[in-house]
């Protein structure tokens, strides 16, 4: 499989050059110029393997000119000590659970893989690499934990100041060593918009040895659509129906990676994109028409993206064709009146606590299964993070208050260190060129 830019159909890149740049010169992202047919090794991988076993056949299969089956299983064992779990919620309603990794969020799969395959790549050379990322939330963790201490790499990490939750701010800005976190007085667009330019700038993005660590990376999309073909796996000897994934959807790279997988062979009836008020994509999928606007805060701010990066790769998936588009993914968009109340209705009704994206994908569902033509689907919804992480919402939703797990109780008793920044591409390359370039450390 070789690596194609979504604007530059003639810059063809490999695996290692995809993820090592992150972004395309061009401003484009890479995305695979072939799809490979994985569907006879999917129907056959026994239920009993282990998800890093699986993800290790399906590195291998995908990459086999990056990965031997050896150097694929070793990244993939050290990649995953953690797994996805997936659990019954109601009738014709299972959830993924892929908030069991380091940070508690789903974000921890593709980017404890991204480390693992960056190490390998980068073993034995005598160069760093500064990882440069924008989180709306459980990104910046999840690439903190995965890449803290790693040798010959850097992290810088932008994220809106006042617009994560508390739990979040304490995970990215207490990891330190060679983990910067940068606090920035915009929003999360301003925040990607900033990465964006610095890897469009040639100059800055070679001095400092740029790479991202965002979904625009595909070294973290890739591994996320492992957990689709591990889900069916778990499910397809307990139904007799078609199976449609319902994915909570900010920046689109988990649905995404999820339509990667179906395209390479996994037996998807369809996809739900389920977002907050910040709904282009659903607009699109009702219209045909593209509109990106700045983001509206909710309470489920992960969610809080006004202009999805990944809707480039969709795009190039279905030929920039609507129809195709709209004939495999549904449209969800669900008000945070809504989501407190499907938090606070499965609490009193069977127990669980729901962190508020999970409960936007859970109400998205239903409608889903509400609505004509879903007969005998089952609907898998991710869950994307510990409903613990957004303590406060869902408390004031249930009046109750979901355990910490240690893992993130940890952060909570650490000192805050951040450096504040304002929200333009210059004050960003003036960072990065004071403390980042040339192989300068900060």
């Amino acid at each position: 499989m070789r690596f194609v830019s979504t604007r530059d159909p003639n810059r063809i890149v490999g695996f290692r050059e995809a993820i090592l740049a992150g972004l395309a010169p061009d401003g484009g992202l890479y995305h695979p110029d072939s799809e490979p047919d994985l569907r006879e090794l999917i129907l056959r991988i026994p239920a009993e393997r282990s998800f890093a076993e699986i993800a290790g056949e399906l590195v291998h299969a995908i990459l086999p000119e990056t990965f031997s089956p050896e150097a694929a299983r070793e990244v993939c064992r050290r990649a995953f000590g953690f797994s996805p779990r997936l659990e019954p919620l109601a009738e014709q309603m299972h959830l993924l659970e892929l908030f069991h990794g380091p940070s508690c969020a789903f974000k921890d799969f593709g980017a404890s893989f991204l480390a693992a395959a960056m190490e390998h790549l980068l073993a034995g050379e005598d160069r760093r690499a500064v990882i440069l990322t924008a989180t709306s939330g459980d990104t910046g963790s999840a690439v903190a934990r995965a890449f803290h201490g790693r040798p010959g790499i850097d992290v810088v990490i932008l994220y809106p100041s006042g617009r994560v939750s508390p739990l979040q701010e304490q995970q990215l800005t207490t990891v330190g060593d060679n983990v910067t976190a940068l606090e920035v007085a915009g929003s999360f667009d301003d925040c990607q918009r900033m990465v964006k330019q610095s890897f469009v700038d040639r100059e800055l993005s070679e001095r400092a040895s740029l790479t991202s660590a965002n979904s625009i990376n595909l070294g973290r999309l890739i591994p996320q659509a492992f957990y689709y073909v591990d889900a069916f796996v778990r499910i397809r000897s307990r139904i007799a129906s078609e199976v449609v994934f319902c994915v909570p959807s900010g920046n689109f790279g988990n649905l995404t990676a999820g339509v990667l997988a179906w395209r390479w062979g996994l037996p998807a009836s369809g996809f739900i994109a389920a977002t907050n008020v910040n709904d282009v994509v659903p607009e699109y999928l009702a219209s045909g028409i593209y509109r990106p606007r700045p983001s509206l805060r909710t309470v489920a701010n992960a969610m809080d993206v006004g202009d999805p990066s990944n809707f480039e790769r969709l795009l190039r998936i279905f030929g920039a064709d609507h129809q195709d588009m709209r004939a495999m993914i549904g449209g969800e968009a669900v008000t945070d009146e809504e989501i407190v109340a499907t938090m606070r209705r499965y609490h009193r009704s069977k127990g669980v606590f729901l962190d508020p994206h999970t409960a936007a994908g859970v109400c998205a569902a239903e409608r889903y299964l509400d609505g004509e033509g879903a007969a005998d689907a089952s609907v898998i919804t991710l869950a994307t993070a510990h409903p613990a992480k957004f303590g406060e919402i869902v408390e004031e939703a249930t009046g109750e208050r979901p355990q910490l797990p240690e893992r993130l109780a940890e952060s909570m008793r650490k000192e805050k260190q951040s450096v504040r920044m304002e929200p333009t591409p210059e004050a960003l390359r003036a960072y990065l060129l004071e403390h980042h370039a040339d192989g300068a450390r900060s």
